[in-house]
């Protein structure tokens, strides 16, 4: 077992994923379909491939569950690992998906926005974005002012999120924002995103897990659509601060009556 960190692991493992997808934006791949509007291309699989060379020589002992191979051992420790999150957007060259890793239980989590070179990442405790090797915290702000909303929302949920994008509340205070990657997670947790909202599925997710530690280390305001804490019901909001928060929540409970 190498003597790194869970979160150096984490980071060098997303890093890996990140410079196979900056080495295949623009270029020609073969797609793999799973649905009408879902596929992966090689670039998912080789990124994926990448991370768990990675993770299998630093932690020979620990699971993985991954995208696109499935679930990789069984083990207390478990690595969640999504190649590309924002697969369409990388296919029609749109600068807007990550690669996101992350260790269930401790909190650890790296995610990679490839094109940037950044890593956002965390420990379970503290939160930063490491650029050309330095690290600066990340720090939580709602002055931007834009939200973004997840509209891919799961099978009978009645386009909650498109119902919140036209919320007129909403839409008097804030920008709203539809970016379709977890990406803008970790964009909240270093406050270019005020808060972001998802009616996805959650538990275990290997979208949305990384995202979802790096906020609550961050320091935002993480739950689900009643406040509570997260995965104890259904959605998610995270904002910047508690009264962004508050004004989402208000917003998601009007939407859902």
């Amino acid at each position: 077992m190498s003597t790194q960190t869970d979160a150096e692991v984490a980071i060098q493992a997303a890093a890996a994923g990140a410079a196979v997808v900056c080495a295949k934006y623009g270029v020609p791949l073969a797609r793999y379909d799973k649905s009408p509007t879902d596929f992966a291309t090689e670039a998912d699989l080789e990124a994926e491939r990448a991370i768990l060379e990675v993770l299998r020589a630093a932690r020979p002992a620990d699971a993985v569950i991954g995208e696109e191979y499935g679930a990789d051992g069984q083990a207390a420790r478990t690595w969640l690992v999504d190649p590309l999150c924002g697969t369409l957007n990388f296919a029609a060259e749109t600068p807007l998906f990550s690669v996101n890793v992350a260790l269930k239980g401790p909190g650890v989590a790296a995610v990679a926005q490839p094109l940037s070179g950044e890593v956002f990442w965390t420990d379970g405790t503290t939160a930063a974005v490491r650029r050309d090797g330095a690290d600066a915290p990340a720090t939580p702000s709602a002055t931007s002012l834009l939200i973004d909303v997840d509209v891919d929302d799961p099978p009978g949920s009645d386009r909650l999120g498109a119902r919140i994008l036209t919320d007129p509340t909403l839409l008097a205070t804030f920008g709203l924002r539809v970016s379709s990657t977890t990406l803008t997670l970790a964009w909240v947790a270093v406050g270019r995103r005020a808060g972001y909202i998802t009616n996805g599925a959650l538990v275990d997710s290997v979208h949305f897990t990384a995202g979802i530690q790096l906020c609550q280390a961050a320091g935002c305001v993480v739950t689900d659509f009643r406040g509570q804490p997260v995965h104890t019901g259904p959605g998610l909001v995270v904002a910047a601060d508690a009264a962004t928060h508050d004004r989402l929540l208000e917003v998601v409970s009007r939407c859902l009556r």
